[in-house]
Parts: structure tokens; C-alpha cells; sequence
């Protein structure tokens, strides 16, 4: 009974560092003192999900948690890995949280130019950047329309240009949608004649930039791909040897149990050796 009560013990312990370890390092004083439900709300925006409630997201995260834990305990009959499978379930709804806003802001990356040739168009045809940019919900591309939507909102209901800016920014979570609605908010307030000659500028440095990209990660997939590989292929042996019941019995003893422990961090700590490595930088929101 002592050796189960330490492995459940020790596989929570190993959850919340892998759960240290994968959280975004980058963190502001503002955002990190924000009520935790808000910042999810926040996450739930970006990655297009607006319309989930946070406590049916939590809710889901919990059944992902339960479910995948009696899975791995059933099947394998391994305590440790029971805990770990409700672990990695919690954390996995985050996960895919993440990607998809990463995915979201990866399509919305190509797109930009666009953008900018659009109000390029509206600013030299007399329109002024409120509804240039509320025009862009009609006639803008696909991806962002329902964003410039929410601009068009805020700014109606408020009659304010910044604080518009700023949701928009927000919903965004993109360095490129930041420069660009800096710029245009600096050349509301100040004035600025030579506005279109800027963002002829921005255009231009936005497709060189796109271009050089698709390059280097068409080059780099082979490192992810390798670091998930060599995650995976360790646990799949795990969880075939864990068919015979001999072996579930030994993983079930204190020393299977550190073996497993010891297999979990250095799988994590290659995984995150190698992501660091075959990461690109992104830019950072100087103006967020």
C-alpha cells in the first residue's frame, strides 16, 4: 500500500514538473496577475474558440484527465502509468489549445500582406481608418474577417480608436497585427502624410519575410519530426511490455516505479532539447 501511495505521489510530483516545464515562458507582470479564468478566456479567443465557455472547457479537461487515466490503468494495469495518463490527459485540452492558436496564427501570417495592400487601397481611395479597417470585415481575407468584425464592434460602441486597437490586438496575439494597428493608430493621433508610403514598406518586408521563412521550416520539420519519434518510440515499447502480466507486476513495485519516473524525465528533457533547438524565434510583442 506504501509503495502504490508513493508512486501516485511521485507520478503527481513529475506532472507538475512537466506542467512547469512546457508552460510559455514568456509572461508579463500584468498578464501573470490577471484572474486565471481571464487569461483562459484570453487563450480560448486566440485560438478562435470564443464562443466555449471556460467551465465547459474545464469541464472537458477533467473527462480528458479521468478518461485517458482508466484507460492507461485498465489496459496496462500499472499504477504510475494511470497517473501519468491522467496527467498528461488534463494537460493534453491546453496543449491542443495552444496549437491550434499557434496553427491560427500561422495561417493568419500569410495573409497579412493582404491586409495591407487592402488599406493601402482604402486609405488612397478618401476612407478613414476606422472604416478602412471595418471595411476589412467585408472585403479582407477570409481568416481575419470575423476579428475586424470585433473592431467594428468596439469602436462603434465605444467611439474610440485606441481602445478598439487595443481589443483587436488582443484577440490577435500576432507581432505582425501589432505593428501594423500601432502604425495606424500613431498616424490617427499625430497625423501623418506619409502613411501609405509606410505600410508600401510593411508589405514588402512582410513577403520577403514570408518567404524566407517557408524555407527554413521546410528544412526544420525533420528535427520535430525526430524529437517526436524519439519520445514516442520509448513509450510504445513500454506499453507492449506492460501486455504481460509479469511485467505489470514488476513497473508495480517502488523500483519499476523509478524506472518509469526516470524514463518520463529524460523523454521530457530531450523532447525540450531538442524543440529548443529546432525552434525558429519568433518576434517578440514590443507592442502588445
Amino acid at each position: 500500500m506504501t509503495a502504490i501511495a508513493l508512486g501516485l505521489l511521485a507520478g503527481a510530483g513529475m506532472a507538475l514538473i512537466v506542467a512547469a516545464v512546457l508552460r510559455p515562458a514568456e509572461r508579463t507582470a500584468t498578464a501573470s496577475s490577471r484572474p486565471a479564468f481571464s487569461r483562459l478566456n484570453d487563450a480560448l479567443m486566440r485560438a478562435g474558440l470564443e464562443r466555449t465557455p471556460v467551465a465547459a472547457f474545464l469541464a472537458a479537461t477533467a473527462i480528458s484527465g479521468l478518461s485517458l487515466g482508466a484507460v492507461a490503468l485498465l489496459t496496462t494495469g500499472i499504477l504510475v502509468l494511470g497517473a501519468l495518463g491522467l496527467a498528461i490527459g488534463c494537460w493534453l485540452p491546453f496543449a491542443l489549445l495552444a496549437w491550434r492558436a499557434n496553427q491560427r496564427r500561422r495561417a493568419n501570417r500569410g495573409v497579412w500582406p493582404e491586409v495591407v495592400d487592402h488599406l493601402i487601397a482604402s486609405v488612397r481611395s478618401g476612407l478613414g481608418l476606422p472604416d478602412a479597417l471595418e471595411q476589412l470585415s467585408r472585403t479582407g481575407p477570409e481568416s481575419l474577417r470575423d476579428d475586424f468584425a470585433v473592431f467594428g464592434r468596439h469602436y462603434r460602441a465605444t467611439g474610440s480608436f485606441a481602445h478598439a486597437v487595443v481589443e483587436t490586438k488582443s484577440r490577435l496575439a500576432d507581432p505582425t497585427a501589432d505593428r501594423l494597428l500601432e502604425t495606424l493608430r500613431m498616424a490617427r493621433e499625430v497625423g501623418g502624410t506619409e502613411l501609405v508610403s509606410v505600410l508600401r514598406a510593411l508589405s514588402g518586408y512582410l513577403r520577403d519575410e514570408q518567404a524566407v521563412r517557408h524555407e527554413a521550416e521546410a528544412r526544420q520539420s525533420w528535427v520535430m519530426n525526430a524529437a517526436r519519434l524519439g519520445v514516442v518510440a520509448p513509450w510504445l515499447v513500454l506499453l507492449l511490455l506492460a501486455t504481460r502480466p509479469e511485467a505489470a507486476a514488476a513497473y508495480n513495485t517502488p523500483g519499476g516505479t523509478m524506472v518509469i519516473l526516470g524514463g518520463l524525465v529524460a523523454s521530457v528533457l530531450a523532447y525540450r532539447l531538442m524543440v529548443v533547438i529546432g525552434r525558429f524565434r519568433d518576434d517578440g510583442r514590443w507592442f502588445a
